[in-house]
């Protein structure tokens, strides 16, 4: 026979295990669309028909080949044959080639396995979006774990509904441990459902109702998606006990109706937002602080008290009333303007009430040269905060317009705790100005030098065998001299919103982390049908099997070369 005639032995090791693997994804590939499709189609029929049958026959082929090697090993003479034949087949390098080719198959299938079990139950998270969009704030998870009461929310959304919101209901109930139940429904489809709700159909609008016991909340989300930070309020408003403060009239106070500048408008809804009822209160009409007062909030009045409101005040602290005290800053002058009688008597320091709770308001400024926000050394920016876990834990900086410094009085009674919330940091670059002529310079043994406390949180510990009146509780005190920190115009900036949220939230004697407003998301994420979710995990499962296939193929040829050798 000559050189040139074909031999079909010759191309078999390399034949069978390239059509084997071939014959191997193209059943594969049958079974991810039918997996894809949810149906037998021709195409699914015609490639596991095909596949299927000459994958058989190759087998059939490759098991012929392997027993015809053997017996023609077998027919050799014995002295180079048998033993030979036998000690090749059982090569050291042979069984690691299959012992790596075998730990390769269980590796993959255990990655795979494994990470979509981890996919599917493990609480780690990983949110790479831009906005954390699918991962709920710290303040979120700490209240909604430690929820006492069921929540029930249910959204309102006509079609399919977004992915997102999805999975934000999935977060609640996932951290909530099964105290928030959620549901989608579509008021069109399922109105006798919606119905109960007593909700009118229609097709434009997107809500969620939040159900705590016999309180309801509506949230609409028709023109925006859904944040966290309207949900989390939505179910802290139907789950919390309402809670009610009183903000004193009638002195020139700042006012939470005003929704300018110097207005408290936003403070107002920020506790709205965390269930705290905000009231007016004039004493002069009234004469007495209603009984439904849980704090009473004295925001900068700008002309002095009368004596019986002062009275009212005291007595309502002395029998553990709960109160905030903005107090605003002395007035400044220049040399060539003397201030007179009228603006000096201007922003009253109450210290006729404050005295005989320990603390003494100055008439004097705090500057820091090292610290300060915009081009006013009056205006410090501090981050120096005693470590108070439900006022001060986790604040940025907070600045204040103009503050006062506080002092503590000697003779201050033995059961009343002081202790600082806020001073400024510096030693030497910080102090309590006293010159009101805008000289601002340090005079050693005139001004206070800093650190320079002005913000106090008081408390008075009641002794229970003393109190005869069970209703009387311990008396919370806070006091800051400035009030422009909570005003319109700078509430937003830094953390003053919530240091005013947290102080409201001590002094109500709640133990729950109070929330900002909302964080506005854009939603950039693409939803996926659910033929498209079948897509991808063929993709994601077909990646690691063709690289299986291809090992196996080059291994099948390795061997059937080695055994023609």
């Amino acid at each position: 026979m000559s050189k040139s005639t074909f031999n079909i032995r010759s191309v078999l090791p390399t034949l069978l295990p390239f059509c084997f693997g071939l014959l191997l994804l193209l059943l594969a590939a049958a079974a991810s669309v039918f997996y894809i499709d949810q149906r037998l189609s021709y195409l699914t029929i015609a490639l596991l028909s095909f596949s299927g049958t000459f994958l058989i026959i190759f087998l059939g082929m490759a098991i012929t080949y392997r027993f015809s090697n053997i017996k023609a090993d077998i027919a050799k003479p014995v002295r180079e044959a048998t033993p030979i034949s036998l000690a090749a087949s059982f090569e050291l390098n042979r069984w690691k080639k299959l012992a790596t080719v075998a730990f390769v198959i269980i590796a993959s299938l255990s990655f795979i396995g494994g990470s979509n079990y981890l996919a599917n139950n493990s609480t780690l998270r990983w949110d790479i979006t831009k906005d954390k969009q699918h991962t709920l704030s710290t303040n979120t998870v700490e209240f909604v774990s430690v929820l006492e009461r069921q929540v029930q929310l249910t959204a309102f959304y006509v079609g399919v509904p977004p992915k997102y919101l999805q999975d934000l209901f999935k977060e609640y109930e996932r951290t909530s441990d099964g105290l928030v139940m959620t549901e989608i429904i579509d008021p069109i489809e399922q109105v006798a459902y919606a119905a109960k709700f007593g909700n009118v159909i229609n097709s434009q609008e997107q809500k969620v109702i939040v159900q705590s016991g016999n309180n309801r909340k509506d949230v609409d989300f028709t023109k925006d998606s859904l944040s966290e930070e309207r949900l989390t309020n939505a179910i802290a408003s139907v789950s919390r006990t309402q809670k009610t403060v009183y903000f004193l009239t009638g002195h020139g106070e700042y006012s939470t109706v005003n929704e300018g500048n110097t207005g408290l408008s936003t403070f107002s809804q920020l506790l709205a937002d965390n269930n705290i009822l905000s009231k007016p209160l004039m004493l002069g009409i009234s004469q007495s602080i209603p009984e439904d007062c849980d704090i009473l909030i004295i925001a900068g009045p700008k002309n002095q008290l009368t004596q019986d409101e002062e009275t009212l005040i005291q007595d309502y602290l002395s029998k553990g009333g709960d109160a905030l005290f903005l107090i605003e800053h002395t007035f400044v002058t220049t040399p060539d303007k003397l201030l007179s009688a009228e603006q000096m008597q201007k922003n009253p320091d109450l210290n006729s009430i404050l005295n005989k709770w320990g603390l003494n308001i100055e008439a004097d400024i705090v500057v820091d040269l090292t610290n300060y926000v915009g081009d006013d050394v009056g205006t410090p920016a501090t981050k120096n905060y005693q470590r108070h876990k439900a006022i001060t834990e986790g604040l940025d900086y907070t600045f204040y317009v103009r503050p006062r410094s506080i002092t503590l009085l000697e003779n201050r009674q033995p059961n009343i705790k002081h202790a600082v919330i806020a001073s400024t940091a510096s030693t030497n670059n910080s102090w309590a100005e006293t010159n009101r002529n805008l000289d601002i310079r340090f005079d050693e043994g005139i001004d206070t030098a800093g650190p320079v406390p002005f913000s106090y949180v008081v408390i008075e510990e009641k002794n229970a065998a003393n109190i005869q009146d069970a209703k009387i509780s311990d008396t919370r005190l806070i006091v800051f001299t400035d009030a422009d920190f909570l005003t319109n115009v700078y509430i937003d900036q830094y953390s003053n919103a919530q240091m005013g949220l947290n102080v409201v939230n001590w002094l109500s004697e709640l133990d729950y982390k109070t929330f900002l407003g909302d964080k506005k998301i854009a939603v950039e994420r693409l939803d996926l049908t659910s033929k498209q979710k079948r897509q991808v995990i063929v993709i994601l499962l077909f990646l690691p099997f063709f690289f299986i296939i291809v090992g196996l193929i080059i291994w099948l040829r390795t061997e059937y070369k080695a055994s023609i050798k």
